[in-house]
């Protein structure tokens, strides 16, 4: 049966607070990276007084960097997870959205006709996983998500076990393998979810514990905004619906729990032996945080659910690789931005941007302009896509078209709309100086491959989009950037570290602590402070 993590079963596996206090010397067995789907950086901090489980651990026992950034301009899911086993950039991975992320047609998902083929084919250079294999031809890794981009691009290229969530159950592509192992399919086929049919979800804490209102009218456009939340009477309708509820992440985990018994992860002995990976993406704070928000009760209430699940993993994992032997890392791909409604609400600036008529009308005028008149879809491509318009700059040249007018012209149009920052174009890019913050994150998120016209960021409080209902991520903006870097565990040095870094750096810092070495040029750096031996700054 599918286990779900239990309060009560947490709490018999508590590791002592007196058993952390000095970091452990042994070399790693099992590198343990965590990346929580829109986890802001602020959220650790701001219900630390409830934490029971992982996050309180992390709090206490790990290096904590609390001003943790992906430091680009499209601050979504797959550019995200492409930064934080690379080293690099989106510039340098080529991941710059999450539409030119890991779809595939060419690569259909196992057993659910329905769902978006997906492999790694867009990405470029190499990950820890490949600078482990250099070292070690015998490491193995697991990887899972509920999203495809979450569980295929921490790991990159290689052809692994690499799982997620499609059509109700675990599977994988064909890029990675022609049919499921058993295991996976007798996991698959278990009835575990029978358990939530038809039952509610209910605050895990009495009402008194939660600030937040719970009676937003703008949460989830407006439906079903006040706990408790119901699930469907049938098991395939819970299928359908796990994804909008905590227990997906618990799900989630236990399938990476039972990847990591497969595998026996962390298991191998050897003088040469080199530690295994384990790769667990999580995305219902994700889900949670797009239909409530960031400042709903059902996001908190959700984290303290995670909280819990997260201590139960961990210490399950500590089972059969000693805790001392473990290495855990924990991220998030971006933050998220509150709904305007509440940011007006509260007295500041907020609202939704779309372009999109903008876009239109000069995908029209270009049409005419070049005598391509109905019938299909423009030569142009333009397509804008969280602050980037793209375009097929060579058939707006053909058409006789100067690029860089057209460019100027449509960008300084968009600088007018509300909302908007600042605009630039590749010409202009390339010239903004390196002190401009929004600036230099467009030039960490853009291949020199990329074919576009203008790019965009907005004010604080602003986000992309124009349909009310829900909120969102994807901007330059701080909500959106901060995420936590936590390191915990083997040849870690505790501490608060207030200082900013980027999860661009995860990947050279955990080579360091291992003694692998990465196999390219990296934009990240070691971060000294998590070394133990060196001087942690604390708060």
């Amino acid at each position: 049966m599918i286990r779900i993590a239990s309060t009560a079963f947490l709490a018999s596996f508590l590791w002592t607070v007196a058993g952390a206090q000095t970091p452990p010397r042994e070399k790693p067995a099992l590198i343990v990276f965590i990346a929580v789907d829109q986890l802001r950086a602020d959220y650790l901090e701001r219900f630390r007084s409830q934490w029971t489980g992982g996050f309180a651990r992390m709090l206490r026992s790990g290096a904590v960097f609390t001003q943790g950034m992906q430091d680009h301009a499209i601050t979504e899911t797959a550019p995200g997870h492409s930064t934080m086993l690379s080293g690099r950039d989106p510039a340098h991975t080529g991941i710059v959205t999450n539409d030119l992320g890991v779809g595939d047609s060419t690569a259909p998902v196992l057993g659910a006709p329905g769902a978006p083929g997906a492999s790694p084919r867009r990405f470029v250079g190499t990950e820890l996983y490949d600078w482990l294999l250099a070292v070690d031809h015998g490491t193995r890794v697991f990887s899972v998500s509920r999203k495809d981009r979450g569980a295929i691009l921490p790991v990159g290229r290689a052809k692994a076990p690499i799982f997620w969530w499609a059509g109700g159950r675990f599977t994988t592509s064909s890029y990675y393998a022609d049919s499921l192992p058993g295991w996976v399919g007798a996991y698959d086929r278990m009835d575990g979810l029978s358990r939530l049919a038809g039952t509610t979800w209910t605050l895990l804490l009495p009402a008194s514990a939660y600030p937040e209102a719970d009676s937003m009218k703008y949460e989830h456009g407006g439906k079903d905004f006040v706990f408790p939340h119901q699930f469907a009477s049938t098991v395939d309708s819970v299928r359908a619906q796990l994804a909008h509820f905590p227990w997906m992440d618990s799900l989630t985990l236990d399938f990476a729990l039972e990847g990591a018994r497969q595998l026996k992860l962390g298991q191998r002995h050897g003088g040469r032996t080199g530690p295994d990976l384990l790769a667990v993406s999580l995305s219902t704070t994700d889900d949670i945080g797009h239909t409530y928000g960031p400042d709903s009760r059902e996001l908190h209430d959700h984290l303290l659910r995670l909280d819990r699940w997260l201590g139960w993993f961990l210490d399950s994992l500590g089972t059969a690789v000693p805790r001392s032997r473990l290495l855990v890392v924990l991220t998030a791909d971006h933050g998220v931005t509150s709904f305007p409604e509440f940011e007006i609400a509260h007295g500041r600036p907020g609202g939704r941007v779309s372009l999109q008529g903008l876009v239109h009308s000069a995908e029209s005028s270009l049409d005419v302009r070049a005598g391509h008149r109905g019938g299909g879809s423009s030569v142009f491509s333009l397509d804008f896509d969280t602050g980037l318009l793209l375009a097929d700059t060579v058939a707006v040249r053909k058409a006789g078209i100067s690029v860089d007018s057209l460019a100027k012209a449509l960008a300084a149009e968009a600088a007018r709309v509300p909302g908007v920052a600042g605009t630039w174009t590749p010409s202009t890019l390339a010239r903004t100086a390196s002190t401009d913050v929004n600036a230099a994150r467009w030039r960490r998120s853009l291949p020199s491959a990329t074919s576009w016209l203008f790019c965009a960021s907005l004010l604080p409080g602003y986000q992309w989009g124009g349909g009310a209902g829900s909120t969102s991520h994807g901007s330059t903006n701080q909500d959106d950037v901060l995420v936590p870097i936590v390191f915990l565990g083997a040849g870690v040095r505790p501490g608060v570290l207030t200082r900013a870094v980027r999860t661009t750096d995860i990947a050279p810092t955990i080579a360091r602590l291992i003694g692998v070495r990465p196999l390219e040029a990296l934009d990240g750096v070691v971060l000294p402070e998590v070394l133990a031996g060196r001087p942690g700054a604390r708060r």
